[in-house]
């Protein structure tokens, strides 16, 4: 085999290799900007995402209205219910963007689009990944609106852009974490149920066994060695911290990061074998 017969070939792997990877990259920036404008063009989908969030720091943050500021103070080391609640309610939120994206996934499956996709040079990690992105960044705009609506109730804000930025990158990543999870759970499934299911079965105890609602001093030994693993945790007492105190404590943001990046990992190759297109 001659020199340039073997230089030849070699180029044409390169080429088709590069060839393969922009078009995956094309494939993913269109299969998310679907996923974007299917949350925009859901007008029910944006009213229960910002309805939900608002719900629980109206109806839950005004539980403790009627105690003394003093008990106040005592219990959650600030004169605003609210402003310890809102980290909470943020992270919580998260918990079930992954539904939503596991939901879009099936309904995809049952009207054909996930077959027709799979038929072309896309592959199911793309798919994957698409999916999960658009579940977290559906749940970011929840961000705005839940920071004026504390406002609202007159919370005022600790903190400097730098923190305020570390925090919503810790948000991020609880979502893309959580997404990833979801919908490596249920790549394989086609009942509408399922997503629900799921959720119902998760969700609970992340939120309730986490620093999100109430502070950890007051829990039982066993939910607080749960807490001190939960993600969901960690992203309400780095928000805490930030919004209510003026402080960050920035190993909260890279566990987080390590839990994002370990779920995509692991629902990427879950997803790359297991995702159906029927």
């Amino acid at each position: 085999m001659s020199t340039e017969t073997t230089h030849a070939r070699v180029t044409g792997r390169t080429v088709l290799s590069e060839r393969r990877s922009v078009s995956q990259r094309s494939q993913f920036a269109g299969l998310y900007a679907r996923e974007l404008l299917r949350t925009f063009r859901n007008p029910w989908v944006l009213v229960i995402t910002f309805v939900q969030p608002f719900m629980w720091l109206a109806f839950f943050g005004s539980s403790f209205s009627g105690a003394s500021p003093a008990l106040v103070q005592t219990i959650f080391h600030t004169n605003s219910y609210i402003a310890f609640l809102l980290p909470g309610v943020l992270a919580t939120s998260m918990l079930t963007v992954g539904m939503f994206g596991s939901m879009s996934t099936i309904q995809d499956k049952r009207f054909g689009f996930m077959k027709r996709i799979l038929l072309t040079p896309t592959t199911k990690s793309t798919v994957y990944l698409s999916k999960v992105l658009g579940s977290t960044s559906r749940g970011l705009i929840q961000i705005p609106v839940m920071i004026l609506a504390a406002a609202l109730f007159g919370v005022s804000f600790q903190g400097d852009p730098i923190m305020w930025a570390g925090w919503i990158l810790g948000i991020f990543f609880l979502g893309l974490g959580m997404s990833s999870f979801f919908l490596a759970v249920t790549a394989s499934s086609t009942d509408w149920q399922t997503p629900g299911v799921i959720s119902n079965f998760i969700t609970m105890p992340l939120m309730f066994a986490s620093g999100a609602l109430l502070p950890l001093a007051n829990f039982p030994s066993w939910m607080q060695a749960i807490a001190s693993v939960n993600p969901v945790s960690f992203s309400a007492l780095l928000g805490r911290g930030i919004v209510v105190f003026g402080t960050v404590d920035w190993s909260y943001l890279g566990y987080l990061t390590l839990f994002a990046v370990g779920m995509l990992v692991v629902g990427t190759a879950v997803a790359s074998r297991y995702l159906k297109a029927e």
